[in-house]
């Protein structure tokens, strides 16, 4: 049988304050906004100047998705439950998929929307469909619950596709058990390709130890994801495989997490969110793009690329949100004169120069003293009544 985890490491919630509190609980959302380093390493406001993600749906598969959470209110459409049990709240349902869902669509809250998570297509849907259950529910357990979910994942592809959702975002991959995928997953995710969504799988958290293969990810047509840490580099635990298609922040990610929470994590989960928001950017600008030519847009304007174009360990490179677009951009013009794209594999220097300038820019690390600031804050929020808790995320079919 087939099993499935959500790919994620120790994770570590802070919990909004009670309404007695509500101005404590702003300074929690606004130091959480502080700590998404993501947006400024991705290009990510660079990219807001040309595209936010409109008219755009992004299916998360995962463990349900929140709609409650500040940051996330009006941007969620409610879609089925496919593993059984519509457990709308607690501490079994929806917290894994809420952070995802912010990480890729989160609006933030507040004046200007300044607090909280903002995601990398702030303006985009996410149409939630749970197909794996929380870490530590109880119904994982029981012989029904199994049966339930072993075709979920491909279930909720296809119902992803019917609903013409245009980007599909699976943060999970296989677990104990058998790592070959199935049959009815990879027909799912031709299915789905065939009907024009970009999928977006991550790369998997054993790449330390058994670094396995690792399913929706390996699957033909699929945004493969593997994590980087704050200074760029390969998050260890992030697998290795010739299916790698770009790296993306995984390590200190800050999220929403459930109704009312933040959540702090690393893991190649959070950087396949970060990839499918820049899918969801480049849809909404270039919606004529097919599949392919979106992933190939990704994968050819990244930087920090490895020697060669590609390797097992960093796929194309680093994803960059704004070069993204452009070369999107680039593409969607070039298709609309009729310029045949199907034997390019890089883009030329020359390209790079004309349409990019001379390279990346990295963004100005933050201050001690603001750190120190920001931890010390927290630490009196804490103090104040915030909740902590530590969460492992290991979610298996």
């Amino acid at each position: 049988m087939l099993t499935r985890a959500v790919a994620g490491i120790a994770l570590t919630a802070v919990a909004l304050l009670a309404p007695a509190c509500a101005a404590a609980a702003d300074d929690v959302a606004s130091a959480v906004r502080l700590r998404q380093w993501p947006l400024a390493e991705l290009r990510v406001p660079a990219a807001w100047k040309h595209a936010r993600g409109e008219n755009v749906v992004v299916a998360v598969l995962d463990t349900g998705v929140d709609e409650r959470h500040p940051d996330l209110l009006g941007a969620v459409i409610p879609g089925p439950d496919l593993v059984g049990g519509a457990r709308r709240a607690g501490r079994y349902w929806g917290h894994h998929g809420t952070a995802m869902a912010s990480l890729i669509a989160g609006r933030g809250h507040g004046p200007g929307r300044a607090r909280g998570v903002i995601g990398i297509a702030p303006a985009a849907k996410i149409l939630s469909i749970r197909v794996t259950l929380e870490n530590g529910d109880p119904l994982r357990q029981t012989k029904q619950a199994r049966r339930q979910s072993e075709n979920a994942v491909a279930a909720g592809i296809r119902y992803a596709a019917d609903q013409g959702a245009d980007v599909i975002s699976m943060s999970l991959g296989g677990g104990r058990g058998v790592y070959d995928g199935s049959a009815d997953e990879e027909e799912a995710v031709q299915y789905a390709l065939a009907k024009g969504a970009v999928l977006v799988a991550s790369s998997g958290n054993d790449g330390a130890d058994a670094n396995r293969k690792n399913f929706p990810a390996a699957y033909p047509g699929v945004i493969a994801v593997g994590a980087v840490d704050r200074n760029l580099r390969r998050a260890p635990f992030s697998n290795r495989q010739g299916y790698l298609s770009v790296v993306a922040p995984g390590t200190q990610i800050v999220s929403a997490d459930g109704a009312d929470s933040y959540v702090v994590g690393d893991g190649t989960s959070a950087a396949a969110a970060h990839v499918a928001g820049v899918a969801a950017l480049i849809r909404g600008r270039f919606p004529e793009l097919t599949p392919l030519e979106v992933r190939r847009a990704i994968e050819r304007s990244t930087v920090r690329r490895p020697k060669g174009g590609h390797d097992a360990e960093y796929g194309h490179g680093l994803v960059n949100a704004e070069r993204a677009v452009d070369t999107a951009g680039l593409m969607a013009e070039r298709s609309a004169t009729g310029w045949d794209d199907s034997g390019t594999t890089v883009i030329t220097a020359s390209e790079h120069t004309e349409y990019f300038g001379g390279g990346p820019t990295r963004s100005a690390p933050i201050s001690r003293r603001v750190l120190g600031l920001t931890l010390v804050l927290l630490a009196a929020l804490l103090a104040a009544g915030a909740v902590l808790t530590e969460r492992h995320y290991a979610h298996r079919r």
